[in-house]
């Protein structure tokens, strides 16, 4: 029994359940919503880089690269945000047996803390090395001269491509920040 979300220095099931289902629903529908502005933006931006002259421009298909592996760590994050929920509703149920264990919430939170911190480290990676390229284009060109050359103009889907990774980390730390508010309030002794 020691096991079980009833302990004297643990909030109360009920009150923990309530808390963990209405974040894991904001988690969720904000996951949801920065998710897929997100991949709508990558989407645009693969799509008029395929147009487009072609580019040598390595950090940035590097770039996009990591960006596509923060946006899926980012669905495995929705997945867990919905999960979550799941987690919350078999708390509040008033069959003993179908509740889960203390264990097991604390093993899906630290789980959504993983996954959110290795999407913060591949979003930063990409954010990174999207504005080192911005830097290194705009440092490139010629301050002086009037001629305008098309391989050293700076394009906007490559900014766009940071707003993306910006995004995306955004949404990462808030799941960060939700998988560890809610550890720490179930875990502390």
């Amino acid at each position: 029994m020691q096991d079980k979300l009833n302990s004297p220095n643990l909030p109360s099931k009920q009150k923990f359940a309530g808390v963990f289902r209405l974040l894991g629903q904001i988690s969720y529908w904000i996951h949801l919503i920065l998710g897929a502005t997100s991949a709508i933006i990558l989407g645009l931006i693969v799509f008029s880089r395929r147009l487009g002259a072609p580019d040598n421009n390595t950090a940035i298909s590097i770039s996009i690269i990591f960006t596509v592996g923060s946006l899926v760590v980012l669905g495995i994050r929705i997945f867990l945000a919905w999960r979550y929920n799941r987690l919350a509703k078999k708390l509040q149920s008033v069959v003993p047996e179908e509740q889960p264990n203390r264990t097991e919430i604390v093993n899906v939170l630290r789980i959504g803390l993983a996954v959110s911190l290795l999407g913060l480290i591949l979003a930063f990676v990409a954010s990174e090395t999207t504005v080192v390229s911005i830097i290194a284009q705009a440092i490139a060109q010629p301050q002086s001269s009037p001629i305008y050359e098309p391989q050293q103009a700076i394009e906007t889907a490559d900014l766009f491509l940071d707003f993306v990774n910006v995004t995306i980390l955004g949404a990462h730390a808030l799941g960060t920040i939700n998988s560890l508010g809610l550890l720490n309030w179930i875990t502390k002794e």
